[in-house]
Parts: structure tokens; sequence; C-alpha cells
């Protein structure tokens, strides 16, 4: 078998990018090891710069129409006290607000759009297990099962452990990520308003995600630690998440044991180098992200969005595209080296501090100055919501690859 276009990885980056190249009439297979994507994840934000290409796709009032709930503001409680953060309400951009879905169901949407492409194909239940090379190029990928499909060109998409990224022996940099999370959820009862935001205590901060009808919540933790506070017990683990948020004390009954507690090691790296001939890495397999900010599917929906308007018309046209491939990480490299050096930032001077903390905390000077100067919450609204040199839509939809009634 032999595909124009094969993607690694049924997530955020890869579904996108399998949606945009099918729409521009490239021949595309998406491959996704598991069956379905009902499963646990902790990256539900889609935020407005994600929600405006699917505007400018003819998709987002779709979208929308799934399960979600809308988040204006970002808030972060320092000993008791709310402190608002960002203002989404004043973003240049039609939905000015972030978007709490279940990423099943916005894969699912994603899956469905694409699908209408009669270029678009998604095999489930197949596992990337390595590259079949010719020349020294990448020629295809190689399944689990030993089947080998041939590609005129591979995009790695297959997250941050990526199998790809090995086995093509692209370099990574590691940035140092001085954190870990324990990742639960606590059910609470359906408010009127979202109300996401982080809590900071001495010792602890604790990310609290309103998904509705429970808190998936994000325990923050120095690098490593995570035996030591395991052996301490799962009651006095609960016994400190009620002491920093004591509103959900009476629920925490739902941590039953340390099964109910999921470990998140958090990578903060990138590749030197995404591609080889006939390879092309994007999204976490490219670079790593940290939780804070919640940024990481919208960057991967951004590079999956870059390369298909550097490579889907080429591709479509039957060109080389190994000449161009470097374009793209030079057009996505950016907006990463800033992100990733603001989740640095935030790690050393507001997380490394409040850990350490054993007193009363004072909220950090930035925190108070947002807090009392309202103006001032629209400029981490624009990194948060918008991101560092936006992406639009400019591949092409060839009309051989219009949906079919």
């Amino acid at each position: 078998m032999h595909k124009r276009l094969v993607i690694a990885g049924g997530g955020p980056a890869g579904m996108m990018a399998g949606l945009l190249f099918a729409r521009a009439g490239v021949e595309t297979l998406v491959i996704e090891k598991h069956g379905d994507f009902l499963r646990d994840f902790r990256g539900d934000t889609v935020h407005p710069s994600t929600i405006a290409l699917f505007d400018e796709l003819g998709l987002a009032n779709a979208l929308l129409a799934r399960e979600h709930d809308k988040v204006t503001d970002i808030s972060a409680r320092v000993d008791g006290r709310y402190y608002r953060v960002a203002d989404l309400t004043h973003l240049p951009v039609r939905h000015r607000y972030m978007v709490m879905m279940p990423q099943w169901h916005f894969l699912d949407f994603v899956r469905d759009a694409a699908a209408a492409y009669p270029c678009f194909s998604l095999r489930m239940d197949a596992e990337v297990a390595g590259l079949t090379e010719q020349a020294g190029r990448v020629s295809g990928v190689r399944l689990a099962g030993g089947e080998e499909i041939g590609a005129d060109l591979v995009i790695a998409a297959d997250g941050r452990g990526s199998v790809l990224r090995d086995a093509a022996g692209l370099e990574k940099q590691d940035l140092g990520a001085p954190i870990d999370v324990f990742w639960f959820r606590v059910p609470k009862q359906r408010s009127p308003r979202n109300e996401t935001a982080g809590q900071f205590s001495p010792g602890t901060v604790i990310a609290m995600i309103d998904r509705g009808d429970y808190w998936q919540c994000a325990f923050v933790f120095a690098k490593g630690g995570a035996d030591k506070i395991r052996a301490e017990g799962i009651d006095a683990f609960r016994r400190r998440v009620a002491s920093a948020v004591p509103e959900i004390a009476g629920d925490l009954g739902a941590i039953t044991s340390w099964d109910d507690v999921k470990l998140l090691a958090v990578s903060l790296d990138r590749l030197t180098r995404w591609h080889r001939p006939g390879l092309l890495a994007i999204g976490d397999a490219a670079h790593a992200m940290s939780p804070v900010g919640g940024v990481g599917i919208n960057l991967a929906i951004q590079d999956a969005v870059a390369a298909a308007n550097i490579l889907a018309l080429p591709l479509s046209q039957d060109e080389p595209v190994d000449q161009l491939l470097n374009d793209v990480q030079k057009r996505r490299l950016f907006p990463v080296r800033v992100i990733q050096g603001m989740q640095r930032a935030v790690h050393a001077s507001v997380l490394g501090p409040a850990l350490g903390a054993t007193a009363k905390m004072k909220a950090p000077f930035a925190l108070r100055m947002l807090d009392r100067f309202p103006i001032l919450q629209r400029i981490p609204a624009r990194v948060v919501g918008l991101g560092v040199r936006r992406e639009h839509i400019r591949s092409p939809m060839k009309k051989s690859a219009i949906p079919m009634e």
C-alpha cells in the first residue's frame, strides 16, 4: 500500500492535519493506535485561536454545537483571595472565550469533518512502530504487526513519546521542567459560569479545571517527588488538597486510592531539527509543552495548519516537498520558543516560590497589578487565547475534494 501522505497519530495535530490535507486533495491516511478517542484526556481546552480556525473553515458553529463550557476569564486564588489574570472578552475574534470540551468530542468532530472528503482515510487500532527508508530517505511507516505502508511524506504527530521521532534520529533539546503533576477528578455541582482557576497556598499549587459536573484537578509538585507523596498515603494527600481548597473537602472521598490519581511527568523540550527527507514532526512530537496555560493542543493545531499551508498545494500537485519541510520549522519555531520561554518563567517565578513557601504567601507583584488594572488583563488573554504568530487557513480546497452529498 502507498499513500501520498501518512500521518502517525490521531490526536489534535494529526487529525487537523488530516482534515486540511484531504481538503486540499491530498490522499491522506491517519493512523491511530487506539480503537477510539474515548480516553481520559487532560488537555481539553480549545482556545479562541483554534475556534477561529474552524470559523475560517465554516465549521465553528457545528463544533460549538458539541457539548462544551465557555471560559471568558482566567483567575488565580492566593491564600483565599481571587485575582483575575486574563479577560478574553476583548480579543479581536468572533468567539471571545475558551471552550472546555472533552477531547473525544473534539476529535470525533474533526474526524467527521475530515471523513467528508474522499481523499481522507483513518485507520484505528493500528500502532506505528517504525519507519521504512529507501536511499537514505523516509519512504513510509512500519506497523507493530510488521505491515509496511509507503508514503511520499510521513508526518509524525505521535506525541511527546514519539516513536517516529526516535526512529528518525531527530535530536531533542531538554529545556528542563522542574515540576510534575498528579491529575485527579472531584465531583461538583454544575454552576452558572465556568469557575476554572489556579489555587495557590503555601507549599501547594492546584489547577482546578471546571468540567461542569466535576473538577479536573492538577496537583503540581517538584519533579521527582511522586514516590514521596505516595508514601505518605492517600489520606495525607486528601488532607493536603482539602487544606488548599477547603470548599471541595467534602467531595474528596471520590479519591479512594492512588488508582484515582494519575501521574503526568512534565516535559519541556523541542527538537533541534523537526524533519529529515520524507518526514516532518509536529505538535508534541516536535516540542513537548508544560501544562502551564493549557496551550499544548492549540500550538499543535497551529503546527498542523502551518504544515498544510506550506505543503498541501505542492503535495496535491505531486511535487516533491523535502525542500519545504524546513519552512514549516522556521514558521513555527518562533512561537514555540516564546511560549516555552514564558512557561519556564512561570515555573521559576510563580510555581517554584509557591511550592517552596512555608508561611502565608503574598501574591506576586504581576498578579496584583493585573487584578488592580483590568486593562492589563488583555495582555495575557492575547498570549494565551491567540498565541504568538497566529496561523490562518491558507491551504487550498480542491474542487475534486469537495465533500460528496
